[in-house]
């Protein structure tokens, strides 16, 4: 499929970073309303850390695997992770806001009850990270592994999805209205028909709701 056929959405906000070389940060510890701001962290481990409320702004993680961790209600803004490991992070109920996760590993990462504004996931491996009841507008997911990943309940505004693999991601109580899956690759989904209305998939796709509508297809 051309990969031009798509008309993208508004602009998304790209993180503010501040100067082009930020100063390089030692982090081995987080408590609850710890604040981390202008910085680098890079080639590191954060493991076995349990905190609430951290504030991250204008930092940029490289190379870091965060393992056993959970910083729920966190506000993080201006943000990069480039290549991190982030499986099974628990950022439920966080506030994020202009970060892109570029080339990540956020296999079951929890974004679960966040609100997430001007976000970007670019060729990350996210295969069941959970978005449910997640508030997300101005968000772009661009070639990531997102099979048996959790949209349950979200709201999406303004959300676009570029060459996904999206095999048995759960959209049950979120209205697609706008969402495109055109380009996207799977062979099903969780949804509900009262939510496709106004949904765009690819003539390919369409074979594959057809059980939901009671249709039986003839080859």
């Amino acid at each position: 499929m051309n990969k031009d056929k798509k008309k993208p959405n508004a602009k998304i906000e790209a993180p503010r970073l501040g100067p082009a070389e930020l100063p390089l940060l030692t982090l081995s510890e987080l408590h609850s309303g710890d604040l981390f701001e202008m910085g680098m962290f890079q080639d590191g481990v954060i493991e076995q850390q349990k905190a609430n409320k951290v504030t991250l702004e204008k930092m940029v993680f490289k190379h870091v695997t965060f393992s056993e961790t959970s910083l729920t209600e966190a506000e993080i803004t201006d943000v990069l992770f480039e290549q991190c490991d982030l499986s099974n992070l628990n950022l439920s109920d966080a506030v994020i806001h202009r970060t892109e996760f570029r080339g990540c590993k956020m296999v079951g990462t929890s974004f679960a009850g966040a609100t997430m504004r001007n976000i970007k996931l670019d060729q990350c491996m996210a295969d069941m990270a959970t978005f449910r009841f997640a508030n997300l507008k101005m968000c772009l997911f661009q070639d990531n592994l997102l099979n048996k990943a959790d949209f349950y309940h979200c709201e999406l505004q303004k959300v676009e999805f570029r060459r996904n693999n999206i095999d048995q991601a759960q959209f049950s109580g979120t209205a697609l209205n706008g969402i495109d899956f055109s380009d996207c690759l799977f062979y099903g989904i969780g949804v509900e028909v009262e939510n496709l209305k106004g949904c765009i998939i690819s003539r390919e796709q369409a074979y594959l709701f057809a059980n939901l509508f009671g249709l039986v297809l003839n080859d």
